[in-house]
């Protein structure tokens, strides 16, 4: 018997086996970094999410003087539009908490009207703020929408010298 070498055959066959076993194991590491890839990019995209305000303010805040007195007019009810930011995704409102407070009052949640409702890409909501504190001529206030998801949208405007039924807020 006669066992000296590999026969060209037996040598075919085990540089097939390290083929075959290569091919495997390029496969799985692509596999791995395909998928470490997606998970980053996944990570890179919700960070951007949180990090940035999905909602703006379309036009101008209105105060209302809904009592209309003889006495000292006052803003009682403020009003404006809502809108998504350029490729924000949808958003519940009713799921956003509305932060008030002015230069006289500490921060107060009020509810806004409508308080339900989906706000959607290329959509706008107008939004009527109530439950706070009167605002007096030259008060200074800030409203803070703070989404369930994304950074918080901060307003900060001046009651006007002269408060009429209907106020533009600057």
């Amino acid at each position: 018997m006669n066992d000296s070498g590999f026969t060209g055959l037996e040598a075919a066959i085990v540089l097939i086996a390290f083929v075959v076993v290569a091919a495997v194991f390029s496969y799985v590491v692509l596999g791995a970094g395909f998928f470490a890839t997606q998970k980053t990019q996944e990570t890179v995209y919700k960070g951007l999410e949180q990090a940035t305000s999905n909602l703006q303010v379309v036009g101008n805040l209105y105060g209302m003087n809904t009592t209309h007195d003889a006495g000292e007019k006052v803003i009682d009810e403020i009003k404006f539009t809502l809108g998504l930011a350029p490729g924000a995704p949808s958003m519940d409102i009713s799921k956003m908490t509305i932060i008030f407070s002015s230069q006289n009052t500490d921060p107060k949640t009020i509810v806004a009207s409508p308080s339900v409702g989906v706000l959607k890409p290329g959509e706008q909501m107008d939004l009527t703020l109530t439950g706070f504190d009167v605002l007096p001529k030259g008060t200074k206030f800030t409203i803070e929408l703070r989404p369930a998801s994304g950074a918080a949208l901060s307003i900060t405007k001046t009651t006007p010298a002269n408060i009429e039924g209907t106020n533009i807020l600057y």
